[in-house]
Order: structure tokens, then sequence, then C-alpha cells
């Protein structure tokens, strides 16, 4: 559980998904599919509904990508935003193609253009998320302020401040930097200050693995201090693959129990079986399960029954044998060469 309890934001509602209000943290990711091309984009998204996805964002490059959101929506059974830069007349367009909602950025899009903006948004019933980032602050910040923390939250506040004038009801807010203190410093601060939901992210944060450490620092740091409505991991290349990582985050702080938890040891000398590629195996198997189960895979007798015990399904391996466990208990003797045949049974079997 968080240290002081998560903070209570003002519930938003995004194309019938509940963000903030004290309703459970929201998993997004974003396609890396050309929106133009219809048929790829729902077919990626669909991977990503499959695998847990609760919200989903497209690039809208030009009219034609804004346009093609129409269609998109009516495949898909999740919410899409649209991810508009510099050019107000995308965020229009997306708006009338039906968008659930929009991402603005209030460092390229002028105020006068982002009022006009702000009137569409509250006419259609359209959610809002100002997305701020270190790399596209206002030139007046940026010469003031610079690009750090106290900057992302002084540009926040203008849009938020904007937004509400306008009559926006669903806003939410992000703050993003590829620097991991500088992101948490400005979500802390901007906790403090306003009520509106808030979407926790490391922006740029590189292939899988930086992208892990990043964002579980980031991302993780935060919600264990009750800050942060909805999360996204990004990383570089299949964002099939954030999703896995946020719901593990979530997991790992005991926020949200979605999607199997492996525990396996790092092994050691004593280990006499194959535990990488049996663990590669059931993971592999496992990608995008939803059911909530912890899975034990140890490779030697010393530290294994202890974990297994701890875990509602596990196997502690010896050589070329192990031990099959449910709810530390050990059931049977299992053949190296059925372990996964095995487990993945009782795995499909778990109730």
């Amino acid at each position: 559980m968080p240290v002081s309890g998560r903070k209570k934001t003002r519930a938003v509602s995004v194309g019938g998904v509940r963000i903030g209000g004290g309703e459970p943290v929201v998993v997004q990711s974003m396609t890396s599919t050309d929106t133009r091309n219809v048929r790829a984009t729902v077919g990626q998204i669909h991977r990503l509904e499959k695998a847990g996805c609760e919200i989903v964002r497209v690039a809208v490059p030009d009219l034609t990508a804004a346009r093609a959101i129409d269609g998109i929506r009516r495949k898909i059974s999740i919410p899409v935003i649209a991810d508009i830069h510099f050019d107000y007349h995308l965020a229009l367009a997306a708006i009338s193609a039906g968008a659930d909602g929009i991402r603005v950025n209030p460092g390229n899009i002028s105020r006068e253009k982002l009022r006009i903006v702000a009137a569409a948004a509250r006419e259609n019933g359209t959610a809002v998320r100002l997305g701020v980032n270190a790399g596209s602050l206002e030139k007046d910040i940026r010469r003031g302020l610079g690009t750090g923390a106290e900057a992302l939250v002084e540009s926040a506040m203008r849009g938020i401040a904007l937004m509400e004038e306008a009559g926006v009801k669903s806003l939410k807010i992000s703050l993003k930097s590829s620097d991991v203190p500088t992101m948490i410093d400005a979500y802390r601060k901007i906790s403090a200050r306003t009520d509106c939901p808030l979407h926790l992210g490391v922006t740029e944060a590189g292939t899988l693995i930086q992208s892990c450490i990043k964002s579980s620092l980031g991302i993780g740091s935060l919600l264990y201090e009750g800050i942060g409505d909805t999360i996204r991991v990004s990383i570089t290349g299949d964002p099939v693959r954030e999703v896995g990582v946020a719901y593990g985050i979530l997991r790992a702080l005991g926020i949200r129990s979605v999607g199997p938890e492996i525990v396996s040891c790092p092994t050691c000398g004593r280990c006499e079986i194959d535990l990488s590629r049996l663990v590669n195996k059931i993971e592999k198997k496992l990608a995008g399960s939803r059911k909530h189960l912890k899975i034990a895979l140890m490779g030697c007798v010393v530290n294994g029954p202890g974990e297994a015990a701890d875990a509602d399904i596990g196997i502690a391996g010896g050589r070329g044998a192990g031990v099959l466990f449910r709810k530390g208990k050990p059931v049977r003797k299992v053949r190296e060469e059925d372990f996964i045949e095995v487990l993945m049974g009782e795995i499909d079997n778990w109730k």
C-alpha cells in the first residue's frame, strides 16, 4: 500500500473509462502504426486490448489521420485518444471524428488556438489531456525557468486555468521528462496544486531494459507516494510490451492484481535444471494473460520450497526433476521434461 494513501483527485470519464476519483489506476499505451492505415492500427490495438491496455493513443500528423479515427473507433472496444501537436485544426478534426479524448501540448499550440480547441472539447464532451513536455515548453517559460520541474508545473498550471475557464470538465494532466528526478519532482509539485487526475510516464525512456529501469523508478516512486491515476510505460518498439511492464509495476506495489507474477531465482551453482528456459517458456505462454496468480519457478531445494510455499503454484527443481507445489503444499514429483506441460495445466485449471 502507498505510504500515506492515494491522493483523491477529481473523477473524469474518457470514453466510459473512469480516471481519478479513487478509481483503479488505468493502463494506457500508444500505437506505433501509421494511423492513416486503419487496418494496421486496428490490428495493433486489438493486440493491445488483449494484453490489457485500457486506453490507447494514436498519432495524428495530418487530417487524413484525424479522419481515420472514426473508422478505428468502430472496430475497437477501448477509448482512443488523438495525439495532437502544433496544428489545432487536427484537434478539431479528431474531435469531429469522434475521438474519446485529445492530448494537446500547451508548449506548441498558442493560447488563442487552445481556447478554440477547449470550446470544441466542451461542446462535444471530449476529454482533454494537457501533455506538458520538457522538450517543448513555452518560450517565455523556458527563458525564465529553464526546463526543470518548476517550468513543467508553470506550463501545466497555465493550461489548467485556460481549460477550466473554457468549461472543460474532463481534464487530466501529464508532465513528461526523460530525466527521472525532474519527472518525479514535477509530479509531486503539481499534485500539491491541483486535484486534476495525473497521467504518469517517463518520456523517451528508451528500449526495454532502460525503460523498465526508468519507468519503475519514476512511475513506481510516485505511485508508492499515492500520486497518479493513469500510467504509460514508454518503450521503443512494439507497444504491447508496455502493457505487461505497466501491470508489473502495479502488481509489485500491490495497487492492482492483474496478470501472473512469476518468481524465479537468479540461479547459482546449485541449480540442476534448465531454469532459464523454463521461465522464458512460461513467460511467453502467459503473455497477455490477465489471470492473477503467483508462480514460483525455483532451481534448487535450498530456497525452492520456501518460495514455492508463498506462491499459488510452484516448481522446486532438482536433478532432472522437481516437486510441484500448490498453495505451499507438495502435490507430486514431476520430470523436468514435463515441467511446462504440468505447470500450464495447473495454471489453466486455476480458479
